[in-house]
């Protein structure tokens, strides 16, 4: 939109999938992860874990308020912590 026409750097997105059908959550998130490719910083609030580290470098985990855990994205996807409670596995 005309958020994007003026060449951002950085665009924030908090919750961008909250309330949609899992389709559209699917090509949200396509589209946060072809604006990264276009080169834009990224900052997401998601709740969408799996989703949201798929597609990001780093992730943070908050816990009233505060982080919790943080690392790179890849890495926080095989913590046993974020397994367990965030991807239910």
């Amino acid at each position: 939109g005309r958020g994007l026409m003026s060449k951002p750097k950085l665009c924030m997105f908090d919750e961008p999938s909250f309330g949609l059908a899992p389709m559209l959550v699917l090509e949200v998130f396509q589209i946060i992860q072809s604006l990264r490719e276009q080169g834009i910083t990224i900052l997401l609030i998601e709740q969408n874990v799996r989703h949201t580290l798929e597609i990001a470098d780093r992730g943070y985990v908050l816990e009233n308020g505060r982080i919790a855990l943080e690392g790179e994205s890849k890495k926080l996807l095989k913590e046993e912590l974020i397994r367990k409670a965030y991807l239910g596995l």
